[in-house]
């Protein structure tokens, strides 16, 4: 049975653990499928890649509101797939080989527990005296009546297909739904957006999801309160039973993909066996400085965390690497407010409460939503539809929550995040700061000045 002073499973935002503070140490990494996990491989880099390839192609199309004419061929998909992933795919390698020559043992194989610090790896057993789970999640997959009867795609796969399909249904109205249906739209695929619920993106702040749902019905057929009750082959591609409010809907599309949200791989550790206590939804449970329930055995990123977000498992990781390296004097993560974007069309970001989570929670409040048009750089984009909403406490004028729609939403929030996590006041952002005239950053400046 082999020994090692760590063992890291999963090399996704695992990866960033090993430097060179750890050489001394005899150290094995596990990873069943390619370095970088899901978001170099198969989420948020390559799909960001194509998300700036649709973006070019309808701010082409709708140039003419700026008084220009122009107009897109027909998008060769294989050569912005292969384009991609030509800068993607021989990362894994270059990765396996720098750490076998660095001196750590890599195996490129599925981890399962056979007991607590006691691993089985291709046959071998294997025991550590720290061990860190960082084994991700991967796209759920849902017992619809009839889709293992059929040909589907999840996120994993459907950036690779050969050819475009010349329609899409997509089960699932989220962050993935959103994103993909934007780009396969841009690309010339007549999609069909089938959502469970009333609204897309329903995570969302009440406002901008409403908006979001509004504009996406422009451009693709969304069926809302959606129920799929059965999928079927037809021809060479899919038929989709679907109940809605006003009846019975069936959806034929050459292609389906499937994106109803993410489950943690834990249950491929057999973390049972390990002495790992699991969440309900999965999730690997930890205290604050993402120790587990077994001494000596770590966890980060998806395997831990419901936010499924690439820059909380890199925020994770820098802390449980200062916690090994100091296990006298352990970190938390300063700040928990976790924003996130999507990379649709109009893009969205977020952080912090919604208004109708203020509202739940029966919190005092203000509110100030701010349209692009009011800014001078909003004239420029000849933009109708984006705005920028903040919420901050009354009582200690400190932000509660920021909410944007719009072009380079991702980009604009930033300033809010920073003052959120220092506990600025909105008088102190608003006020104390010069924003660049005419920026698109005065949208923010002009909703702060307005609470």
């Amino acid at each position: 049975m082999r020994h090692y002073d760590l063992v890291i499973l999963g090399m996704g935002s695992g990866n960033m653990l090993l430097t060179e503070e750890f050489a001394h140490l005899r150290t094995a990494i596990v990873e069943a499928d390619r370095f970088g996990g899901t978001c170099l491989n198969r989420g948020c880099i390559p799909s960001k890649m194509f998300v700036v390839t649709a973006d070019a192609v309808e701010e082409a199309e709708s140039a003419l509101r700026l008084g220009v004419r122009a107009h897109v061929d027909p998008v060769e998909w294989k050569a912005v797939r292969d384009r991609i992933f030509r800068h993607i795919d021989p990362l894994h390698d270059s990765a396996v080989d720098y750490r076998r020559k660095s001196g750590v043992d890599v195996y490129l194989s599925e981890a399962r527990f056979i007991a607590p610090k006691v691993l089985e790896v291709d046959g071998e057993q294997m025991t550590a005296d720290t061990i860190v789970v960082a084994v991700g999640s991967r796209p759920i997959v849902p017992n619809t009546p009839g889709l293992d009867s059929v040909k589907y795609h999840t996120s994993d796969t459907v950036m690779r297909i050969d050819e475009l399909p010349a329609s899409m249904a997509v089960l699932g109205g989220g962050f993935i739904a959103a994103e993909f249906g934007h780009v396969f739209s841009a690309f010339g695929v007549k999609v069909t957006i089938l959502q469970r619920g009333p609204r897309l993106l329903m995570a969302e702040d009440e406002q901008v999801s409403a908006r979001f749902t509004e504009l996406a019905a422009q451009r693709s057929r969304v069926l809302l309160n959606a129920t799929v009750t059965s999928v079927a082959p037809h021809g060479d591609g899919v038929s989709v039973n679907v109940a809605c409010p006003d009846g019975q809907h069936v959806v034929e599309a050459d292609s389906l993909l499937v994106c109803v949200g993410r489950t943690p791989n834990t249950d491929r550790l057999n973390a049972a066996a390990g002495g790992l206590e699991l969440d309900k939804h999965g999730h690997v449970v930890t205290d604050s400085a993402y120790r587990t329930s077994v001494p000596g055995v770590w966890g980060l990123g998806d395997a831990v965390n419901h936010f499924q977000l690439k820059h909380m498992a890199n925020a994770e990781s820098r802390v449980v690497r200062h916690n090994l390296l100091h296990p006298q004097d352990l970190r938390t993560l300063t700040n928990r407010v976790a924003p996130h974007a999507v990379f649709t069309n109009p893009q969205i970001a977020s952080v912090g409460l919604t208004e109708q989570e203020a509202r739940r929670r029966g919190m005092d409040y203000l509110v100030s939503v701010r349209d692009y048009a009011a800014t001078a750089y909003g004239w420029a984009l000849e933009d109708t539809g984006s705005f920028a909403k903040v919420l901050a406490n009354p009582a200690d004028r400190r932000l509660l929550g920021a909410h944007v729609i719009g072009p380079q939403a991702a980009t604009l929030i930033q300033p809010l995040i920073q003052a959120m996590a220092l506990g600025s006041t909105v008088d102190q952002v608003a006020g104390d700061v010069l924003y660049i005239h005419p920026a698109l950053t005065e949208v923010v400046e002009q909703a702060l000045l307005a609470l």
